[in-house]
């Protein structure tokens, strides 16, 4: 199915554009890299729309929605749904609801980045 520019209006608003134009590469880096740059995501107003367009399209590189590529594999692995069904399924998770909202509480008082707090 592709993708079109109404499908994507959600990436306008998304907390790692400003990111991303600095540097495109930001959200798919490797390994232990992944868990800073998903700091990003925790207050984004669109994470949920992220995370469904990982899944919906099957992405299986970078970080989508704060998840790393290893959360997403084991996601997919537990839950049998088809790549059409992810929103539905997703909104609905209680599990995945908790830690969105803990991490959004997390995020706010959180002055500076992870890679930041480590160098200080």
């Amino acid at each position: 199915m592709p993708v079109t520019r109404q499908d994507e209006s959600w990436a306008v608003r998304a907390a790692c554009g400003g990111r991303a134009a600095q540097d495109p590469d930001a959200m798919f880096v490797q390994g232990a890299a992944q868990r800073d740059a998903r700091e990003v995501c925790f207050a984004c107003p669109v994470r949920l729309d992220c995370l469904v367009e990982a899944f919906e399209q099957e992405i299986a590189f970078g970080v989508w929605g704060g998840l790393t590529e290893r959360e997403r594999r084991a996601m997919r692995r537990e839950r049998e749904v088809g790549p059409e069904e992810w929103r539905e399924r997703l909104a609905i998770d209680p599990v995945l609801r908790e830690r969105f909202a803990t991490e959004r509480r997390l995020s706010v008082g959180a002055a500076t980045p992870a890679a930041d707090r480590r160098r200080a």
